[in-house]
């Protein structure tokens, strides 16, 4: 495969349009028939395979950092704010610091910790899911079309 052919795989795997990925990735001429030309390859077939695997699997680690966010713990942080004594090096490493935003000793002594909003993962997570549920459920919505409009031609067929 050359890097236009790569790159072919790359604005499709984006746009899901294999006029626009053709031209965008230098096609000029004809970049239709083109596109029709190269999604018969076994070699694209197999890339844009790889590609959307890699894409789930972003969404995937994008979701679960997302959750972590939102429905993670506090706890290591609390007890960095309350403690009486600073932990050691050891004790640190092993504490869970993936929901503070920010950690501040002010002049006047003491400790201020910013947490990261909940609110914006949560949004971001009902984004996705409803993202996957509009993809998802377009399919399952035409087959109950296609079943009733067969349904409908064998009954007129009947009279």
């Amino acid at each position: 495969m050359n890097k236009r052919e790569k790159l072919f795989c790359l604005y499709y795997a984006l746009l899901h349009n294999g006029r626009d990925a053709a031209a965008r990735s230098g096609y000029s001429l004809r970049p239709e028939r083109t596109a029709a030309r190269l999604l018969e390859r076994g070699d694209i077939k197999q890339e844009l395979e790889r590609l959307t695997r890699a894409q789930a699997t972003d969404r995937g680690e994008a979701a679960a950092g997302l959750r972590r966010l939102a429905f993670g713990s506090v706890t290591d942080a609390m007890k960095l704010l309350l403690g009486e004594n600073l932990p050691s090096e050891e004790e640190l490493e092993q504490m869970d610091f993936f929901n503070v935003a920010e950690i501040k000793r002010p002049k006047g002594g003491g400790l201020e910790i910013k947490f990261f909003d909940r609110l914006k993962p949560l949004e971001k997570l009902s984004q996705l899911s409803e993202a996957e549920t509009a993809a998802n459920g377009a399919l399952p919505f035409y087959d109950a079309l296609n079943k009733s409009a067969k349904a409908l031609i064998g009954s007129e067929a009947d009279e």
